[in-house]
């Protein structure tokens, strides 16, 4: 297992800015809408600046069993020794699992998978400007598109969330949040893409 801890401190535990709040593992936008197509209810098309996926991958399983998405080891990587999963299937935004520390809120790393095709990264490209008032393209994940989001931008809280272009039509969603001790220290959307190299590596194991 890799020695370092990316979301915590070495003396303290420790999917853009941008993550909504989160509820029950459940991140839950401001604007009430889905983890990543707030504004329409049916599938979109990559429009011109949304990136498209090469080689499509199958959620199906990880929906069914949203904690397989990162195995233990890894979610010690991100988080630290002790890390726990917490599933939940009936999430507003899609079944999802969050991983923290025992008796602590932070830091935490929080998957999302939608329940239907959610318009992939084209909706949050055509959100910009509207429901997201933040949306960054970062560097992609071995060829699959990364985009970090938000209703407003909470990089300077420490929180971060992306969206994982699985397709053309359908996303996984990631949240980040720092810890105490490494907000302003350490960049949350930084921690955000080595969660989804981990995600993608588990996705693409079982494809």
């Amino acid at each position: 297992m890799r020695s370092s801890v990316l979301l915590v401190g070495i003396a303290t535990l420790a999917l853009a800015a941008c993550s909504p709040s989160t509820t029950n593992g459940t991140p839950t936008p401001t604007d009430g809408g889905t983890s990543v197509n707030p504004s329409s209810s049916s599938p979109r098309q990559p429009g011109p600046d949304a990136p498209k996926v090469a080689s499509p991958l199958t959620l199906t399983q990880l929906k069914q069993a949203p904690c397989n998405a990162l195995t233990e080891e890894q979610a010690g990587e991100l988080l630290g020794p002790g890390a726990l999963p917490k599933e939940r299937l009936d999430g507003t935004a899609g079944p999802s699992c969050m991983w923290s520390i025992p008796s602590s809120s932070r830091p935490l790393v929080d998957v999302i998978f939608g329940r239907s095709p959610d318009g992939g990264t084209a909706s949050v490209y055509n959100a910009k400007g509207g429901a997201y008032k933040l949306v960054e393209p970062l560097a992609p994940v071995d060829g699959y598109p990364l985009t970090a989001y938000g209703t407003t931008d909470e990089r300077p809280s420490g929180k971060c969330s992306v969206a994982l272009g699985a397709s053309d039509t359908e996303t996984i969603g990631i949240v980040t949040e720092l810890s105490e001790a490494n907000i302003g220290k350490k960049d949350p959307c930084g921690a955000a893409r080595e969660a989804a190299i981990r995600v993608l590596a588990t996705v693409r194991g079982g494809n």
